[in-house]
């Protein structure tokens, strides 16, 4: 991953934009925030028409901002409507979401009989089966002794009334797990990508922990992961419940994302020089790569691909397809510069030269199930976001 740091100009405060005059902070609905990455106008990232839908495809603003008071880096606004065709699960989300459930499991929150309710991604990712596997009793509604959140909340325009909705169901000794992206590895990754309509909120602990405290809980457990270059699982408590105070590793988890400076505005606008970076280097990637005369192919139709390929100006005439493992996305083309979405099996039919994986945490996954692409002489370029051959 590239550290976005390497290449930002220093910042200051001053030099970031306010927030659209009509924005309202999504935690504590007050106006004072700065923009600190701008996409410009971007398809929904949930939108993959058909190749006979008219065009042009729909554009919208895309920026983050960062709350002056609460801290929370977020969308500024999303006019788009939700039509994402539902995703498999990556076998990296799957083995990530083994481990989470082993080391809640030996916290105590894991229990046999244990009536757990869950708010699962609407992309995919859940723990049913995991959970079901240590005779958990899953429920639709409270008292819950366990609440399982995988990346759902940042999918809440209102994020307090989300926070509160979660609180209120939970027992008195009950725990909220939330697994989330921090910002810390989206800032220290340059992951740029990662901003996307849809996704209302990007949580760092402290300003989570923040969060929490305001509404009456505490963190009790902190857990980090290798999963997109940094994923924590937080475990939330009521105030006053047997699990006592927060715990250490939250303490420390806080206190090293806060050094690294994601409560600074002005740090996490080191985004946007990451973004500028990535795209000129993908583009010098691609022209080298059509001087060269090689067949270019993209594998992974996820909601971060949609901005990628907007900013770096990919189309057809750059990429002949990108390949996904979800049926219902085939058939269908990325908004914008259309490039049709194929099967696995016709990406292996294409014999691409160099295959552009949008995905980074896909990569032993891809080449296991594929090993036509590099027996056949062709060579996956990890985009994460800079373009790395493997």
């Amino acid at each position: 991953m590239t550290d976005a740091t390497e290449t930002r100009t220093p910042l200051d405060l001053a030099d970031l934009a306010p927030a659209d005059p009509a924005w309202r902070d999504r935690w504590d609905g007050t106006a004072e925030g700065v923009v600190v990455l701008d996409l410009g106008m971007q398809p929904p990232a949930d939108l993959f028409p058909l190749p006979t839908d008219p065009a042009p495809d729909p554009e919208h603003p895309l920026r983050m901002v960062v709350g002056a008071r609460s801290g929370l880096a977020q969308l500024e606004a999303d006019p788009t409507t939700p039509e994402e065709p539902r995703g498999v699960e990556p076998a990296a989300l799957v083995a990530q979401a083994e481990a989470a459930v082993d080391h809640a499991e030996a916290a105590g929150f894991v229990r046999p009989g244990t009536r757990v309710l869950e708010y699962p991604s609407p992309h995919g990712g859940t723990w049913t089966e995991q959970l079901a596997r240590r005779d958990m009793v899953e429920v639709t509604e409270g008292p819950a002794e366990l609440i399982v959140d995988i990346f759902g909340m940042m999918h809440d325009a209102d994020q307090r009334a989300a926070l509160l909705e979660r609180r209120d169901r939970l027992s008195d000794d009950g725990v909220l797990l939330m697994q989330y992206h921090t910002l810390a590895a989206i800032v220290r990754g340059g992951i740029w990508n990662a901003l996307r309509h849809g996704h209302f909120a990007y949580y760092s602990t402290p300003a989570l922990v923040a969060m929490a405290a305001e509404v009456g809980l505490t963190a009790v457990g902190a857990w980090e992961f290798p999963l997109y270059g940094g994923t924590i699982m937080l475990a939330l408590a009521k105030d006053g419940s047997r699990w006592g105070g927060q715990a250490p590793a939250v303490t420390a988890t806080v206190e090293r994302e806060t050094a690294e400076g994601v409560l600074d505005p002005a740090r996490v606008a080191a985004l946007g020089d990451a973004l500028t970076a990535s795209a000129a280097a993908i583009r010098a990637y691609l022209d080298d790569a059509a001087a060269r005369g090689l067949r270019v192919a993209g594998y992974g139709a996820a909601s971060r691909t949609s901005a990628l390929l907007r900013a770096s100006g990919i189309d057809a005439t750059r990429v002949v397809a990108v390949a996904d493992a979800s049926t219902a996305k085939h058939g269908r083309t990325m908004p914008g510069g259309r490039v049709p979405i194929v099967s696995p099996a016709d990406l292996v039919a294409l014999r691409p030269d160099r295959v552009l994986l949008f995905v980074p945490d896909l990569l032993d996954e891809v080449r296991r199930a594929l090993p036509e692409v590099e027996e056949q002489g062709g060579r996956w370029v990890v985009l994460d976001p800079m373009p790395r051959e493997v």
